[in-house]
């Protein structure tokens, strides 16, 4: 048994091969699914290592190979396990996916998604309806001397959907529209200009999918909020076949214009849901330990983000995903901050929410992330959920009772001018003289 403490995970090019890095503790057996470009499927055992990693070196295995997971152990969802290895598993790492997921049947713990957790387990083999992990390189770390570093205070911050901001620019390319590129284009950029804005926050850009309930009802989840690879840019919006290197250059197109980027992260949950939705990676790699159970029935999740399930972002290995996919689009992509969705849940502890919570610790001591830009959407949908003003120095925060306030003052609804003026000049009964009203 060898050590890969410190080693990456996913996928890591060398010069001979690729080595294949899995975290999971609770599991059996791991195997690496190589798949040709005809679909058939080469399956490698990998070797468990000391730190609950399960590592194999392939020798000629290159950029844009296909690959995924089948993770073997027990399916006990009562006490907390729902492996399945007729489940392809998409790499929680993997820097690229071949394309949009759709959700089928195959996908699920139980037929159909239906049963309760004595229901047999759903054995058939998903591998032909996921699409697969790609090994990708690392892109060329982005040079900071690229980065406008507005100031917080002078910000002016424009929230924008990929697609829905470049779908109708009359002046866009039909080609572009819809698409990163589209952002980049000259047009765009001068539009963005003239609304005299410093920043544009970009609404989900990671690999998402839609919940099976809307494809049934022919819909798709258009804003993204259902992340499945936390490392990899959407193929959606994409308009040539390599969405990181169009992502990549819109960013830095959107630099030299001046304007900041900051992007919308939702690391509260996964789209994979509640209990009986499907199994895609999280749930098949180690459920237990990705995932916040109910501590009075292991076989349910907590679901403090109202969406079904919720992120262990106490635990290490979720801590250090998170991390090492803030720094990936940071680093390579250029983000100069993040908004985190429903981030009340990202510092919930055993006890209680936490300022000083493990996630918030580690972005803190991180010397590459301490220095973005970090908003929280302050709330979530547990109990005690709403956090205004109490996350960590360093971070600002969704102001909702500034905008609750000057929604009823022009509504003409209690037209309270204290309670404007103290809303107005930042909120220092929130957020104080050490935090200061750019808190806000």
């Amino acid at each position: 048994m060898t050590s890969d403490r410190g080693a990456p995970l996913g996928a890591t090019l060398g010069e001979s091969g690729t080595t294949f890095r899995l975290w999971s503790e609770r599991a059996e057996d791991v195997e690496l699914c190589l798949f040709d470009a005809d679909g058939a499927e080469r399956r490698v055992t990998l070797a468990r290592g000391g730190d609950h990693v399960w590592a194999a070196s392939i020798p000629g295995i290159g950029e844009g190979q296909r690959y995924g997971y089948r993770v073997h152990g027990p399916f006990e969802p009562a006490r907390g396990d729902r492996f399945n290895p007729a489940k392809l598993l998409l790499d929680p790492y993997a820097r690229r996916v071949e394309g949009t997921i759709t959700v089928r049947g195959e996908h699920f713990t139980h037929r159909d998604g239906e049963g309760g957790d004595g229901a047999a387990r759903d054995d058939r083999d998903s591998a032909a309806v996921t699409p697969k992990s790609l090994v990708a390189a690392p892109l060329p770390l982005i040079d900071d001397a690229e980065r406008p570093w507005t100031p917080m205070a002078d910000s002016i911050i424009y929230e924008l959907h990929v697609k829905g901001f470049t779908r109708l620019h009359p002046e866009l390319p039909e080609a572009l529209r819809g698409t990163y590129a589209g952002l980049a284009h000259p047009a765009a950029l001068a539009h963005l200009r003239d609304l005299g804005v410093t920043a544009v926050e970009l609404l989900p850009v990671q690999q998402q999918l839609s919940q099976r309930f809307l494809l049934e009802r022919g819909l798709i989840d258009y804003w993204g909020y259902n992340t499945i690879a936390f490392l990899a840019p959407d193929p959606r919006f994409a308009a040539t076949n390599d969405p990181r290197a169009e992502l990549r250059d819109a960013i830095r197109a959107l630099h030299r214009a001046g304007l900041e980027v900051l992007l919308d992260v939702v690391y509260n949950h996964t789209g994979e849901g509640d209990e009986l939705g499907p199994t895609l990676a999280f749930r098949g790699i180690d459920n237990a330990a990705y995932y916040r159970l109910n501590p009075s029935d292991l076989g349910r999740y907590r679901n403090d983000s109202g969406t079904g399930n919720t992120l262990a972002a106490t635990h290490p290995a979720v801590v250090r995903l998170i991390l090492d996919s803030l720094r990936c689009f940071a680093d390579e992509y250029g983000a100069d901050g993040f908004r985190f969705d429903l981030a009340t849940t990202l510092g919930r502890t055993r006890a209680s929410f936490s300022p000083d919570a493990p996630l918030f610790e580690a972005i803190a001591a991180d010397p590459r992330l301490n220095r973005l830009k970090l908003i929280a959407e302050p709330w979530d949908l547990g109990r005690k959920g709403y956090r205004l003003g109490q996350f960590p120095d360093g971070w600002s925060e969704w102001n909702g009772k500034y905008r609750d306030t000057v929604r009823r003052f022009w509504a003409g609804r209690g037209r309270n001018a204290g309670e404007l003026a103290v809303r107005i000049s930042g909120s220092p009964d929130l957020f104080g003289l050490i935090r200061g009203p750019a808190a806000s």
